[in-house]
């Protein structure tokens, strides 16, 4: 075999079978598998390279009787330049492809979006087009078989300004929970960093099991990722869409109960600090004129999923929740919080992943989705929670249906519809979801949503049109949990303030985007 064949195929092998592993660790280890068989392969062609010169040098022997020791040289010295450069090229290969580097990849996008409210006083307001950049720089780094890093960084701006206002009360956009969601300012933040352990084996049982901590892929969970067209961080979108700083452990069950794709995932992390600042006399102590930590603790349990068809649950507590104070003269919003209450939150979704059994070729690309959620108020017995009286719990539910199917137009794009509905007292942790105009999922009232995502070149260049609208029946819909911005009252004409509380607003969007 020649030597510009051997580089093609060499070639070919890692980056054709590496680019359809599923996860960039996977990747990584395909690289390292096929690097050593290369090797492999290159000390078995260089014995045999060396034999078949041995064998050449004694039939010149035989046959002439003589020796040119000259050309003999002249010969080796070439075989040994073939080899020399196949082994740097391999070499230079092994170092941008196995796990000694840091590998980095990009995502930008660029958005223009037609965005209109109708408030409840009957007043409107518009942009007719906002635009934006967003740049996501990926990093991975395998450093063992059983240990990785992954991390994000953030930049998300509108053109020409930072949006952020540091006037009294306005403070949301800064909010740590959205920190990169934002279309705010040009510095470049980190939206995620953490590590992964894995082994495939806890405490000697056949149990593979994963561990990580860090700052949480935690937003683009599933179902709300197949309209983003990202793949799913581990969080079910329904109920918790939102950065947040914790740790995971995932232990899959299937060996042990023989049930396919069984496992529970345990999750707790802290949404807000209580600490004094570094320039206090006392710096990140306790600060008791504070309001105290946010921790959040649950689990996910999938009891079923086999390729095509999944059952997903998830559930979780918050405590410590907040809503902004008010200046009780003025009415004004201050720039600050108090504790109101607590949270349960559950949801259960199915989802099928191709309709049927090659009914058509249509239906096999076919994703549909149900999914069903339930909020739960735990609120202190002298606060309210979503304007309730003081004390007194609610009970919030939601229901969100979507299918995704092939383009109608092209062979790899995806079309998607999806609808939401929540109840008046329905509360989700969901304000990262993105969405300009507010987290659809997080609606009391009604949602509707129709996408297509389109590839222009490969799946490194691609566009989507989105079209969201929602009809919100109660106010609170993006506020926090309680009295104030979380208040569920119905939205009529005659409510107070009602030319501050939004009915309906809709959201048309087109992007560009390029990730590699």
């Amino acid at each position: 075999m020649n030597k510009p064949l051997l580089l093609s195929l060499a070639a070919a092998t890692i980056l054709g079978s590496s680019l359809n592993a599923e996860t960039m660790y996977e990747r990584i280890q395909m690289m390292e598998l096929q690097m050593k068989q290369m090797k492999q392969e290159l000390d078995t062609l260089k014995a045999k390279q060396e034999e078949q010169v041995a064998l050449d040098n004694e039939e010149k022997i035989i046959k002439t009787q003589s020796t040119d020791d000259e050309d003999d040289e002249d010969d080796e010295d070439s075989v040994e330049e073939k080899l020399a450069d196949l082994q740097e090229n391999i070499t230079r290969l092994n170092k941008n492809t196995n796990g000694n580097h840091l590998k980095f990849g990009v995502d930008y996008r660029f958005a223009i979006e037609n965005i209109h409210y109708k408030m409840a006083d009957g007043s409107t307001a518009k942009n007719d087009a906002f635009m934006t950049n967003r740049l996501w720089v990926n990093m991975d780094w395998a450093a063992t078989k059983n240990l990785s890093f992954h991390g994000q960084l953030a930049y998300n701006k509108a053109f020409g300004q930072r949006s952020y206002n540091n006037s009294l009360g306005y403070n949301f956009e800064n909010f740590d929970w959205i920190a990169n969601e934002n279309a705010y300012d040009d510095v470049l933040r980190v939206r995620s960093v953490y590590f992964l352990y894995r082994n495939d084996e806890f405490l000697g049982s056949d149990v593979p099991w994963t561990f990580s901590v860090g700052r949480r892929p935690s937003t683009n969970g599933h179902l709300i990722n197949l309209r983003d067209d990202d793949p799913a961080s581990s969080p079910m979108g329904h109920t918790i869409n939102v950065e947040f700083d914790g740790m995971s452990a995932k232990f899959g069950l299937e060996n042990i109960v023989g049930v396919d794709g069984m496992y529970v995932k345990f999750c707790a992390g802290r949404g807000m600090s209580n600490a004094k600042q570094k320039f206090s006399p006392t710096p990140y102590a306790d600060d008791i004129t504070a309001e105290p930590n946010i921790d959040l603790a649950g689990l996910i349990f999938v009891p079923y999923s086999d390729g095509q068809y999944s059952v997903n649950t998830q559930y979780y507590y918050a405590n410590n929740l907040i809503d902004q104070v008010f200046n009780p003269t003025t009415g004004a919003p201050l720039n600050q919080f108090y504790t109101v209450g607590g949270l349960h939150s559950f949801t259960a979704n199915f989802i099928a992943n191709g309709i049927g059994d090659e009914i058509t070729d249509f239906l096999d690309d076919t994703i549909f989705f149900i999914s069903g959620a339930m909020s739960v108020t735990d609120p202190d017995s002298d606060k309210s929670m979503l304007g309730a009286p003081a004390g007194e719990s609610k009970t919030g539910y939601s229901v969100w249906v979507g299918t995704q199917f092939p383009s109608l137009i092209s062979e790899d794009g995806r079309w998607g519809l999806e609808y939401n509905h929540g109840t008046q007292y329905w509360r989700s942790i969901t304000y990262a979801e993105d969405t300009n105009i507010g987290s659809k999922i997080a609606t009391r009232g009604d949602a509707y949503e129709a996408y297509f995502t389109e590839p222009l070149v490969d799946e490194i260049l691609s566009l989507q049109i989105r079209y969201t609208y929602i009809d919100y029946k109660y106010a609170g819909s993006n506020g926090f949990f309680g009295a104030t911005t979380g208040n569920a009252m119905k939205i009529s004409s005659d409510m107070p303030n009602a030319q501050n509380y939004v009915d309906k607003a809709q959201d048309i969007r087109f992007y560009l985007r390029y990730k590699y």
